[in-house]
This record gives C-alpha cells, sequence and structure tokens, in this order.
C-alpha cells in the first residue's frame, strides 16, 4: 500500500504479536444512530470486544488520513462531527485527495481491515441486493468477493431483497454460516426462513471453516450471520410491515441511492417505537462479542 496507515498503538501492538483484532465500520456513528446514542454504543462495541479478548480497531478517515483503531478523542470528535462522507470502496480516493472525514461503509471497512492485515470485522447488517430493484446491488457484496475478511453480522438489511442477496453471495462464492442457525438471520428478526450453507454452533468451528479456505486460496471472505439476541427480535410480520411502509414513503419522496438506507432504517425506527432500534443496538453488540470469539479462535489455531 503506497498511503500510509493511522494504525493505533493498541492495535498495531496487537498485530505484531498476533493477538486477536476486530475491526468496526464507523457508519454507525455518523449515519446508523442519533446522537448521543452513537458514541455511547461505539463505546460499548468497542469494550465488548476487548471484554471478549480481542482488541477493537475502529476505522474511519480523519482528515482524509486511514485510520485502523480511534484514541477516545478521535472517537468522540467522529461522534460530534457534522462535516463527514459516508464512504465505500469508490469515495475513499476522492475522501484521501480532498483531506476529508469519512464514515466507513462495510466495503470500506473491509478493503481498510485488509490493508492493516486485520481478518475479522463485526457490524450490524450488510448491504445487498435492493428490493425491486435486482441491478442496485451494495458494493458490500462484491467486496465479500475479492477482500479476504470474516463479516460477522445480523444477516443483510431486512430492507434488502433476501433471497436474491443471497443468490449474489453464492455466485460469487462467499460461503455463508449462520452462528448457531441453519437460516439466514433477518437483522430485526432472528430467521428469515431462507437456508444458508454451513451451521456453526461455535467459535472454534467456525475458525476451523475460515482457515480451510483461506488455506485453499480462496478469493473473497466469509460471511456470518448471527440472530439478534431472542429478548430485542421483532416478528419477522411487524418488522416487514414497517418496511413495506417505510419503502413507499421513499418512493414518494423519489428517494435513490446511498440515502435510501438511513431513511429506510430512521423510518423503521419511527414506525415500530424505537423498538427497531433497540433491536439494531442488541444485535451490534451481539455481533462484536461473537466476532471478538472467532478472532480469538483464529488467532489459537
Amino acid at each position: 500500500m503506497n498511503f500510509p496507515l493511522h494504525i493505533s498503538s493498541s492495535v498495531q501492538a496487537a498485530l505484531a504479536s498476533h493477538r486477536p483484532v476486530v475491526a468496526l465500520e464507523s457508519t454507525l456513528i455518523t449515519h446508523g444512530l442519533p446522537r448521543p446514542i452513537n458514541l455511547d454504543v461505539a463505546r460499548q462495541l468497542e469494550a465488548t470486544v476487548t471484554d471478549n479478548g480481542a482488541v477493537p480497531a475502529t476505522i474511519a478517515i480523519l482528515n482524509g488520513q486511514l485510520y485502523v483503531g480511534l484514541e477516545a478523542s478521535e472517537l468522540e470528535y467522529l461522534a460530534n462531527a457534522d462535516d463527514v462522507r459516508k464512504v465505500s470502496r469508490r469515495d475513499l480516493p476522492i475522501v484521501v485527495a480532498q483531506k476529508l472525514n469519512g464514515a466507513t461503509t462495510v466495503a470500506a471497512t473491509m478493503w481498510i481491515a485488509a490493508q492493516a492485515g486485520i481478518h475479522v470485522f463485526a457490524t450490524g447488517g450488510i448491504g445487498g441486493v435492493h428490493r425491486g430493484q435486482p441491478f442496485d446491488v451494495s458494493a458490500d457484496l462484491p467486496e465479500l468477493a475479492q477482500t479476504p475478511v470474516v463479516v460477522v453480522c445480523a444477516g443483510a438489511k431486512a430492507i434488502l431483497d433476501l433471497p436474491l442477496t443471497l443468490e449474489w453471495l453464492e455466485t460469487h462464492g462467499v460461503p455463508v454460516l449462520g452462528f448457531g442457525t441453519d437460516t439466514l438471520p433477518a437483522f430485526y428478526s432472528r430467521s428469515s426462513g431462507l437456508p444458508i450453507d454451513a451451521q456453526v454452533n461455535s467459535a472454534q468451528e467456525a475458525a476451523a471453516i475460515i482457515h480451510a479456505k483461506f488455506d485453499l486460496g480462496l478469493a473473497g471472505g466469509v460471511l456470518i450471520g448471527v440472530p439478534v439476541p431472542e429478548e430485542y427480535a421483532m416478528s419477522n410480520s411487524e418488522a416487514e410491515a414497517a418496511i413495506v411502509q417505510a419503502l413507499k414513503m421513499a418512493e414518494e419522496v423519489n428517494l435513490h441511492g446511498t440515502a435510501m438506507t438511513p431513511f429506510l432504517l430512521q423510518h423503521v425506527s419511527d414506525l415500530t417505537g424505537g423498538e427497531s432500534r433497540a433491536a439494531n443496538i442488541a444485535l451490534l453488540k451481539n455481533n462484536a462479542r461473537v466476532a471478538a470469539q472467532i478472532a480469538c479462535a483464529l488467532a489459537s489455531s
């Protein structure tokens, strides 16, 4: 890589000694959650990774510089800044050249994590194929097909077309594992009813498959779906009703592109009286826990 990475001292020390590290994205801080909840959740995610034996590496772009692991002051700055661009892979050269602040999506976080030598990443839900728009495919999917990073999530965001998203992943050779489940989690709900490639019931089982994929020299990453904790899960019918209504609202204002997902997530939260946001925060922490356990299993095997 010809551009310097600003890697925090704690992450540098962990990588140098081959200790487990878990990457965390930053768009949930700037675009996914309102203030001041965003900073509190970001701190909770880092603490969850630490409590489960790994080192957290929140990834972001500050003044055009790529950061892997944020200091407390940098995290607080990011959570309260107004001039932060949502950054996917395509946006990286723009934000770097123009020395902007950027919050990394799943795709950009994966790419930067891989440059730093980090191979496990925890997020909420990945992007996918959009409903009614089969050619509108999130950059998260091709990143999974080409970048060797394990993505631990609660499935694709439920506002998407989940069957087509799974078909895309299958076509492009991305293994989809279920952590304690044999179906794809549906973000707010524990199951979409859609079968995945294999169920794993422990971090060690997941690590064995991940090692085998990398040892075989197969390109791309691995997707691991973790169901939202049961006490926070929404029923499929309740979540779907809110999503359909939010999609109609987006259509009424002719909304498209990168603004669509935050719009839908906000309106689904409003329509469910905050129930979906509580589920979102719970699954984020649960995914960080599982990711840390898998990173530990990979490091020790």
